[in-house]
């Protein structure tokens, strides 16, 4: 009001000196709106972050093993008492940092609630959920890149893993492929369902049982049962699919 009619030809020229968009109606406090989407991008992606590195800490579990995060044994203490622990201490740091930065988002929501668009009640919060928000998440994702560009990767482990089911996880695998000669799908389900119990109840390999199943033994021979049973026969387009992820986040960082 105090510009008068120059009013919104100075508020275009300063904004667009800035490189700011031009907003239609202001009030003397910015909105709040604007804010919360912007806390509420960096909470989603330190979520995401979270849920890749929380997976990584469960799989690095002694019982799993299947990946960890790097450590060295040169410069690194698991733990003051128990001197085998390899501890992932990156991704469990990121993780609790990760909480920290999606709580910023109940002060940012209360931010958006001004008194006749008017006082500066959110002032005080602000000073720290914005600023503490991205140097928060800056901190999570230099820590995540940390831990995927050296993570350590056990495939004989993983092996290992799949095999200590005795062939269990490759129930699904034979079920579609009886259904895919011609068995139907609700019979097929019930013979791998009555195999697979079979197998666990007796303490047998998922093959072995199937070998002596008639509907199966009478639709496969030996060696095309053996081969059901290979887990990489069970990739089915898993590596197209991680090739199209990173490609489609390489172009978005580029």
């Amino acid at each position: 009001a105090a510009q008068g009619e120059n009013a919104r030809e100075l508020q275009s020229h300063i904004l667009t000196h800035l490189g700011l968009g031009i907003p239609l109606v202001t009030t003397q406090v910015v909105g709040r709106d604007r804010y919360i989407e912007w806390v509420s991008w960096m909470a989603n992606v330190a979520t995401s972050i979270e849920k890749v590195l929380q997976e990584i800490r469960n799989l690095q579990r002694t019982e799993i093993a299947e990946v960890a995060e790097e450590f060295d044994v040169e410069k690194q203490v698991g733990s003051s008492t128990m001197a085998h622990k390899r501890n992932p201490i990156t991704a469990e740091n990121a993780c609790g940092l990760a909480r920290v930065v999606r709580a910023m988002m109940l002060p940012t929501w209360e931010n958006a609630l001004l008194w006749h668009e008017r006082d500066l009640a959110n002032s005080s919060a602000e000073r720290f959920t914005l600023s503490h928000s991205v140097v928060l998440l800056d901190d999570v994702m230099n820590k995540c890149n940390r831990v995927l560009s050296k993570l350590v990767v056990d495939k004989e482990n993983m092996l290992r893993n799949i095999e200590n089911q005795n062939g269990l996880v490759m129930a699904e695998k034979i079920m579609l492929a009886l259904v895919d000669n011609g068995i139907p799908r609700d019979e097929a389900h019930e013979v791998l369902r009555a195999a697979s119990m079979e197998a666990v109840a007796k303490g047998m390999h998922l093959e072995d049982v199937c070998a002596m199943t008639p509907t199966i033994s009478a639709t496969f021979d030996a060696d095309e049962l053996h081969a059901l049973f290979d887990p990489n026969s069970h990739l089915g387009v898993s590596g197209e699919l991680v090739d199209e992820a990173v490609s489609l986040a390489r172009l978005a960082i580029e």
